[in-house]
């Protein structure tokens, strides 16, 4: 039987394909659930594609499309790649979505954390208590280990003018672990999802939080809302660089290994899409790479309705291609980099952010989480 066993693992996958081919040139290409129900075929299949450098390279592979979310007849909770349309996670009750890294999902319901992996069905609520707001999550490289930005407000307003930071790390029984304080921190809250690039998570502050919260602009306020505040996630500090100025609207974002930002204003459809090549980081230079106006404005206008105040834009890549998507009213409208409408979808979802980049790697921190779950509930 070990013989059998040995032959068995020794012979091809497939008989018309060398292995190296068959595993690391097709297989690693494939979606998480494609690769699922590969594994159905046989013993060295899901041997070949269980193996953790298979997993890896598979995840380096998964595109980082942004999520889309929207609520279910039921009042649960369901979560779209939005670039692809493709449903990625139900889940039965109303989740808020706060931050996302490689695959995992932070979620928020009723102040309780969670994280779930959506590609592995994996589920545990975390023991961090109510009164820390997540900002972020990452993961630590010197460690290995995913860790969760989070402030704790210390006042209404703070008595010292400044709000204190703590770490998190998942699976740890230890309480989150201060690490100073930052005069920014809940602002960092209301300016949008943090970026990851080149190890650090990125910021852009948005000046509407003061009206947002105070129906005040601080004397300041032009000076300190240009800027992006950069979280260095292996030093675990927090520094400043240089923004490009854009229009009112404007959002970070990772494309293609570089560090981006579109701003558009409600005058005209046109977005303007700067990026910041990964030797330019250092120096802080940003170029106009894109000029998008949207085409057959006059037509979206009675077809789809008036613009409102503030419409959602994201820019993405997939397949390759550089997209624009765009919420608006109920509908969520793709175009490509010459403004022209691709497709729509009437269906009233909410465009974030945050991106997904699915993976298969097993965690050890979930087993360590009381409440671990896998194809279970809140899964449906």
């Amino acid at each position: 039987m070990a013989k059998a066993a040995t032959a068995a693992a020794a012979a091809p996958l497939h008989s018309g394909l060398p292995d190296e081919i068959a595993i690391w040139e097709i297989l690693v290409r494939l979606p998480p659930k494609s690769l699922l129900r590969c594994r159905a075929v046989c013993r060295a299949w899901r041997s070949a594609t269980s193996a953790r450098d298979f997993l890896l390279a598979h995840h380096a592979r998964q595109p980082a499309l942004p999520l889309a979310c929207g609520l279910e007849d039921d009042g649960g909770s369901c979560y779209y790649l939005a670039a692809q349309h493709q449903p990625v996670a139900r889940l039965a009750k109303a989740f808020y979505l706060c931050a996302s890294c490689d695959g995992l999902l932070l979620l928020s319901k009723r102040n309780q954390l969670s994280i779930c992996n959506p590609a592995t069905r994996q589920y545990a609520p975390l023991p961090a208590s109510s009164a820390f707001i997540p900002l972020g999550m990452y993961r630590h490289r010197p460690t290995g280990e995913y860790r969760i930005l989070l402030y704790k407000e210390i006042g209404l307003p703070a008595t010292d003018g400044q709000d204190a930071c703590h770490i998190f790390a998942l699976g740890s029984v230890q309480p989150p672990r201060s690490i100073g304080s930052l005069q920014e921190a809940e602002q960092l809250r209301f300016s949008g999802v943090p970026v990851p690039f080149r190890g650090n998570l990125h910021w852009h502050l948005n000046k509407h939080w003061y009206l947002q919260k105070y129906w005040y602009l601080p004397e300041n306020h032009e000076s300190r809302s240009n800027i992006i505040i950069v979280f260095d996630t292996t030093a675990e500090r927090f520094r400043e660089m240089c923004a490009p100025v854009v229009p009112d609207h404007h959002k970070l974002f990772e494309m293609d290994g570089m560090l981006g930002m579109s701003g558009f204003n409600d005058t005209w459809p046109i977005i303007d899409v700067w990026m910041m090549q990964e030797q330019d980081y250092e120096s802080e230079v940003w170029t106009l790479k894109y000029r998008v106006e949207l085409s057959n404005a006059d037509l979206l206008l009675v077809q789809f309705g008036q613009f409102v105040d503030y419409w959602n834009v994201v820019v993405a890549s997939c397949d390759g291609a550089v997209l624009v998507l765009v919420k608006f009213g109920k509908s969520v409208l793709q175009f490509d980099i010459d403004g022209k409408l691709v497709s729509f979808h009437h269906k009233d979802l909410l465009v974030t952010q945050h991106r997904l980049k699915q993976t298969l790697v097993p965690h050890t921190f979930f087993p360590r989480l009381d409440g671990h779950s896998v194809n279970a509930w809140p899964f449906i």
